[in-house]
């Protein structure tokens, strides 16, 4: 009933473009773009994924996402962050959530910066990870913590994002022997690589890195 009288006051809109509907218009539905099952299943890009693949040195042992960072995805993703539309992690989650029921583990997402979570008021990945947790039964276990500076990622390669002192994470108490690691953007995998590392040697055995979208390019 309150969501019923609330719409007839603010009617619902598209999260991406702003068409009446709610959460995704038909439109930015049809254009998301799904990465589909033939995708590796080490580094998450449409496979074969080239010679070597990306996350061939990586700590976590298997990443995925459903959708590649590209068209309606990618604007729901920048919806989320960087205009507070919390409304879009119950979408994200409803869409990655039958694929981290294949993996064991409890949910354990990447933090943001202390001071990225001031800014926005929020941390991006906690709040998928709870949307996540509410849709698969899954825990959330707020194991991970982030130190040092608060560095920009945008643009940068994979060896500028885990150059020394950039990515530090610490673990708080004894983690899970599994672990499903979540997070917004699988861009580099610089950030879930340390983030893994950091699991593993407080003696987590098995992490996965699923995130909501894969770029397919750096």
């Amino acid at each position: 009933m309150v969501r019923f009288l609330l719409d007839l006051l603010v009617p619902p809109a598209c999260l991406v473009c702003g068409a009446p509907a709610r959460d995704l218009c038909g439109a930015c539905r049809r254009r998301l773009p799904w990465l589909g099952d033939r995708v590796c299943s080490r580094c998450g890009l449409p496979a074969p994924c080239g010679a070597r693949c990306p996350a061939a040195g990586a700590a976590f042992d298997a990443a995925w996402a459903p959708l590649a960072h590209e068209g309606a995805a990618r604007e729901l993703v920048t919806a989320l962050k960087f205009r507070g539309r919390l409304s879009a992690v119950d979408v994200m989650a409803a869409h990655m959530a039958a694929g981290v029921r294949r993996y064991p583990g409890g949910l354990v997402a990447v933090p943001a910066h202390p001071r990225r979570r001031r800014g926005r008021g929020f941390d991006q990945s906690r709040e998928l990870a709870l949307a996540l947790s509410e849709q698969t039964g899954r825990p959330v276990l707020p194991v991970l913590r982030r130190e040092g500076a608060a560095t920009r990622q945008v643009g940068l390669s994979r060896g500028q994002r885990a150059a020394t002192g950039r990515l530090c994470f610490s673990v708080c108490g004894k983690p899970p022997a599994a672990v499903v690691l979540v997070d917004d953007v699988h861009t580099t995998g610089a950030t879930l690589d340390a983030c893994a590392r950091a699991l593993k040697a407080a003696g987590t055995v098995s992490v996965v890195a699923v995130s909501y979208v894969r770029a397919l390019s750096p």
